[in-house]
């Protein structure tokens, strides 16, 4: 029949007719165990590993086979159970069923100690296919037998191996026999009761910090006579009464055993007479071997036969990589102190647990921490500067729910470790924490300087629409109070206290600095604004002034003066650029008398007011001369002197329209009127003061740049000749208007447009020679008195003359004169062409006819004829012959 073997795996086995017997595994240790000492292999490590022999040594291979079984890298994923009991009651033998291991077991011809020391081994079953599988990387540890003849009274060894697999063991098995339920020494009650007594004084000296472990009682040969709740029962009643005889600790003394241990319960069948069912019953505890969680709204594991037994609340938070040091060190500690007291290996304890401790209390913190970290590098990395609302109060909350945690749950630990580790996660959550609140810091001041600008500029743009003179420098000072005040609220409501890192005068010191700079900025641009709007009113002043100085160009109407002769310029355009030089120095000097009074109220320097003068002067000059240049255009300037010329020519001199007649000079004054024009044009193409016969003095009058004067205050402004040097330009360039060429082209132009004029006006004087003289109006009435009279005397002529009249009113009311002209025209060609038919017909058709035109006996026609009926002469009609030909 199929059977389980020791390491797991099914065979086939007879078993003689005497009785049912179980296989067993060697008595001799497996050679595949690494034992103490050895320089062991790959091949060493196939079964396990012995961590301590019976002299008590702790074996250095230890990490190798962890490492070797691909567990050093399982971090926590790894969970060791440890079984101990009396010697020679098949402790290993259960293991080899459950979990596949090859302890050496003791022989069936002899009863001698087997297991020497603590053993080691990687659950060999963990692959096996099914449902509840049994957990990863399980380490089974078998325990040195107690009570074994060749240990004596020597207890020494059992009770450390005990302590060790209690320090390092999620789960404790305790394998007793049937009847040894309710004995003393046979139950192990002794050395559980010393397992109570170490757990009580090394793990719960703070009554909060409660390192539960997992008492798994199996109970061997079950025959059924006795129930397994009251076995059950029994162990429990024994256990509590141990607890019970126990010196706790202060503030103890109420303490249940259940507080600390749980407790399970599994009988198996008789090994030997229950075969079969022996290994059913193997083969369900070992799928208890699985994780799991308890519920709290459960008993527990108390008559859960099918709830896995590998929770949480057991493990030893131990990781992987660190038990091999973990482990030596607690087995030193155990041996080196009789007492068994551990400080140092509390110490190392302290340290794990309080690192572990900082990593959970850390995860909560996280959930609320992490997402305002992750928003805040999405907005820096996005350029925006995000408030996080109630920053302080978050970070102030998770940190103190953090700190209260890890002080719960560690300060039970190692004090001196405790308060370092506390110290070390302090600083980790403290320099997160300071990043966030820096951040902020920066949000606000990015947003309070922006929202600094943007209220001044509003407050700026309200007071220029209500007309008012706002005071600038007042709304600079209020609004930077308002936004010192914001940023200090936002600090406040942004710190964590009693923290240093909460102190925010640096920042507040920066923000102070980055608000003057921007109130210096935005003076300096309200500076640039205010002088823009001087230009735009200096600009506005001189098209309106320099243009109607230029309308009146050397205008001779209306008894303007001019000159008969034409040697001597009229005083309205002689000074022309004298009137426009005056004009503009007194329209800037206005704007600059109100730029510097506005400026005052900017709290403006008075280096900054002479700079925003001399760029005053420079714009302004800019905006003179574009002026002149547009006045100057050669449109604009032919019109005008048209517009002179025509003046002089057809006006008197008191301004009356001049009606030309054949007597009239038209040749003197128009010779008079051009000359005196184009004498205009050398006037105009140079800038020349009248008073002084040369240029203004520009350079004088725009002075120096100011030594404060930066680059960005001289990239708007326009050279000037004569004053900016580098600009290889002199004055003379600058105030030139027309080139030599332009003027020589306009004066020819100009000549031409005169020409027009003149020619003009000579038609108009013939045109007035051929109208009617007056007296003949009157010799016409003196000669024709008698017809009028008639006329006026007789109804019938008289009615007759109205009709005529009426008819002809209505025609030209109705604008019929037109139709009726071509009408009568029509007609008139219509009867010409008729005549000639007639008279063609005539002369070809009578003889009298042809004799008369000195035809006999000839015919006549049309080709011979000229177009006023005349006959063409013979010479005419060869000629168009040849023509023809």
């Amino acid at each position: 029949m199929s059977t389980l073997s020791p390491n797991g795996h099914a065979r086939r086995d007879s078993r003689p007719s005497q009785g049912p017997r179980h296989p067993t595994a060697p008595s001799v240790m497996n050679g595949h165990f690494a034992g103490l000492g050895e320089n062991a292999s790959a091949a060493d490590f196939e079964h396990g590993v012995q961590i301590v022999d019976q002299e008590k040594n702790f074996n250095e291979n230890l990490g190798a086979y962890l490492q070797m079984e691909g567990i050093i890298r399982a971090g926590f994923n790894y969970h060791l159970i440890s079984v101990f009991g009396s010697q020679s009651t098949g402790k290993s033998t259960l293991l080899n069923f459950l979990f596949g291991t090859q302890f050496g077991v003791m022989s069936e011809q002899e009863r001698r100690q087997t297991t020497k020391g603590i053993w080691m081994s990687r659950n060999k079953k963990e692959h096996a296919s099914g449902e509840r599988r049994m957990a990863d990387n399980i380490l089974v540890m078998d325990v040195e037998g107690t009570d074994g003849r060749e240990r004596g009274e020597d207890q020494d060894f059992e009770r450390k191996s005990a302590l060790f697999a209690l320090a390092t063991s999620e789960v404790l098995i305790v394998n007793i026999w049937e009847h040894q339920v309710g004995l003393y020494q046979g139950a192990n009650m002794g050395l559980l009761k010393t397992v109570f007594e170490v757990n009580l004084q090394l793990f719960l000296k703070n009554a909060s910090n409660i390192t539960r472990s997992l008492l798994f009682f199996v109970i061997r040969d079950h025959l059924g006579t006795t129930p397994v709740s009251n076995l059950k029962q029994t162990l429990i009643q024994d256990l509590q009464r141990i607890w019970t005889g126990l010196s706790k600790p202060p503030g103890l003394e109420k303490s249940k055993i259940e507080d600390y241990f749980d407790f399970a319960f599994v009988a198996l069948p008789h090994k030997i007479l229950q075969p079969e069912k022996f290994e059913q019953e193997v083969r369900a505890l070992g799928t208890r071997f699985r994780e799991g969680y308890k519920d709290p709204k459960r008993a527990g594991l108390v008559d859960e036969q099918s709830e896995p037994i590998l929770l949480p609340e057991y493990h030893r938070r131990i990781p992987a990589d660190g038990f091999p040091i973990y482990a030596r060190g607690v087995w030193e500690q155990i041996d080196s102190n009789k007492d068994l007291d551990l400080p140092t290996q509390q110490e190392l304890l302290a340290q794990f647990r309080c690192d572990e401790i900082s990593k959970e209390v850390l995860v909560p913190f996280d959930e609320i921490i992490v997402p305002l970290e992750e928003q805040q590098a999405q907005d820096v990395a996005a350029g925006k500067a995000s408030i996080i609302v109630k920053l302080g109060k978050t970070m102030a909350g998770a940190r103190s729910t953090l700190m209260a945690s890890f002080e719960e749950e560690a300060s039970r630990y190692h004090k001196a470790v405790y308060k370092r580790k506390q110290a070390e996660l302090e600083t980790k959550v403290d320099g997160r924490l300071k990043t966030l609140f820096q951040g902020q810091m920066t949000a606000a001041h990015k947003n309070g300087i922006n929202d600094f600008s943007e209220a001044v500029t509003q407050s700026v743009k309200a007071g220029q629409k209500k007309g008012s003179n706002y005071d600038f420098h007042k709304i600079v000072q209020s609004e930077k109070e308002r936004a010192l005040k914001r940023f200090e609220a936002e600090a406040q409501s942004s710190l964590v206290a009693n923290t240093p890192w909460s102190d925010y005068k640096s920042q507040l010191n920066l923000y102070r600095k980055d608000l003057d700079a921007v109130s210096a900025r935005l003076r300096k641009e309200e500076m640039r604004r205010l002088a823009t709007r001087s230009e735009r009113w200096v600009r506005s002043k001189l098209d309106e002034s320099v243009g109607l100085a230029f309308n009146a160009l050397g205008s001779g109407r209306a008894g303007s003066g001019a000159p008969a002769d034409g040697q001597t310029k009229p005083p309205a355009t002689g000074d022309l650029w004298d009137r426009i030089w005056t004009i503009f120095t007194d329209t800037v000097s206005y704007a600059e008398e109100r730029f510097a009074e506005r400026a005052q109220s900017f709290d403006a320097s008075p280096d900054e007011v002479e700079v925003g003068l001399w760029r005053l002067r420079r714009k302004s000059w800019g905006a003179l001369r574009g002026k002149v240049d547009d006045e100057m255009m050669e449109g604009n300037l032919l019109l005008k002197l048209r517009e002179n010329f025509e003046d002089k020519f057809r006006y008197d001199d008191d301004g009356v329209p001049r009606i030309w007649r054949p007597t009239d000079d038209i040749e003197g004054l128009y010779t008079r009127a051009r000359e005196s024009t184009l004498e205009l044009v050398p006037l105009l193409a140079r800038f020349r003061l009248a008073r002084t016969g040369g240029p203004p003095p520009l350079e004088a009058w725009i002075g120096e740049g100011p030594a404060e004067v930066t680059a960005a205050d001289e990239e708007d402004l326009v050279p000037i000749g004569g004053v900016d040097e580098e600009e290889a330009r002199t004055l003379e360039e600058e105030m030139t208007v027309l080139s030599d060429g332009k003027a020589a082209d306009l004066s020819a132009r100009f000549k031409k447009t005169a020409d027009g004029v003149y020619v003009e006006a000579k038609r108009s004087a013939i045109g007035g020679m051929t109208q009617i003289p007056l007296y003949f109006y009157g010799l016409l009435l003196a000669l024709g008195w008698n017809e009028i009279v008639a006329v006026l005397r007789n109804p019938v002529y008289f009615v007759f003359l109205i009709l005529a009249a009426a008819a002809a009113y209505v025609t030209w009311t109705l604008n019929l004169w037109g139709p009726m002209l071509r009408m009568g025209n029509a007609a008139s060609s219509q009867g010409l062409e008729i005549f000639r038919e007639k008279l063609r017909e005539f002369l070809e058709g009578s003889e009298k006819g042809r004799q008369a035109i000195g035809l006999s006996g000839g015919r006549i026609g049309m080709d011979s004829l000229h177009s006023n009926g005349t006959t063409k002469s013979k010479a005419s009609l060869k000629e168009e012959e040849v023509d023809e030909i």
